[in-house]
């Protein structure tokens, strides 16, 4: 029994130290081996023993641990702990990180709640449109909501013909376009004026360039731009731009001689 009573004032046995961190002696005895964190000494009878400072380098590993560092980067971001500069230059890359991983969490939650809103929004079973909708989620795509409201050969078509930037550029241009086409609305400019027909020529063209000049694409794409009840900001404001704009495509189509709706096969 002897060398139980060998141990110095202010050390710990790996026991003790397990039981106050909470983490088992397996673990660390793995950061020994690793040179995570090694005993600052051993007793005469062997043991090793930990001091308060060596708890404090735990608390550390323990902390980039569970925000998801593997060990071989904790082990490059442990800092030493000699002054008191040290301690406070270590707590501030600690909550550093922490503030990063909430970020990242509330990023993840705030993509949870917005697919469980999409889901049950489709009341259909739909993993390649979840899919789809986590994708675009993870690029930041406020416009992921238009994604249920396409059908299966419809969203095929678009990942084939866009890509991300192409995409993102397709979005921005349209968005452009309909904020003029609102404020032709407000001016109240008639459907027939240039004004007006020069902006709907436009629309159409982009129209044109979503669907490759696809014509059979065009009763699909007229169920998804018909908006009975808006159900946020951007589908209340497309619905005025869609108000406004089929007289003003009556009009385009009737001075061009054409109805490309009647030309689609059904």
């Amino acid at each position: 029994m002897e060398k139980y009573r060998a141990i110095p004032k202010g050390f710990m046995t790996v026991g003790e130290v397990a039981k106050k961190m909470g983490v088992t002696v397996r673990t660390l005895q793995y950061y020994d081996k690793e040179g995570l964190l090694s005993p600052s000494a051993e007793s005469e009878g062997g043991r090793r023993l930990y001091t308060d400072k060596d708890l404090v380098t735990l608390h550390q590993i323990m902390s980039l641990k569970s925000l998801g560092f593997s060990l071989g980067d904790i082990k490059q971001r442990l800092i030493s702990l000699e002054t008191p500069a040290d301690v406070a230059n270590a707590l501030t890359e600690q909550a550093d990180d922490i503030r990063r991983k909430i970020e990242q969490l509330k990023t993840s939650l705030t993509a949870i709640e917005q697919l469980k809103a999409e889901v049950l929004q489709m009341q259909t079973v739909d993993f390649r449109k979840y899919a789809d909708i986590i994708v675009n989620l993870q690029m930041n795509n406020e416009y992921y909501f238009l994604i249920k409201r396409f059908d299966d050969d419809t969203l095929e078509h678009i990942r084939n013909r866009f890509d991300q930037d192409s995409g993102f550029d397709f979005i921005d241009r349209f968005n452009h376009l309909s904020d003029q086409i609102l404020e032709l609305q407000k001016e109240s400019v008639p459907p027939e004026s240039e004004k007006c027909q020069e902006v709907v020529k436009e629309y159409w063209g982009m129209i044109m360039e979503f669907t490759n000049g696809d014509m059979s694409m065009l009763p699909k794409l007229m169920e998804v731009g018909n908006i009975d009840t808006a159900t946020n900001a951007w589908e209340e404001r497309q619905k005025i731009v869609n108000d406004y704009l089929e007289p003003a495509l009556q009009v385009y189509f009737s001075r061009l001689g054409v109805n490309p709706f009647g030309e689609v096969v059904q």
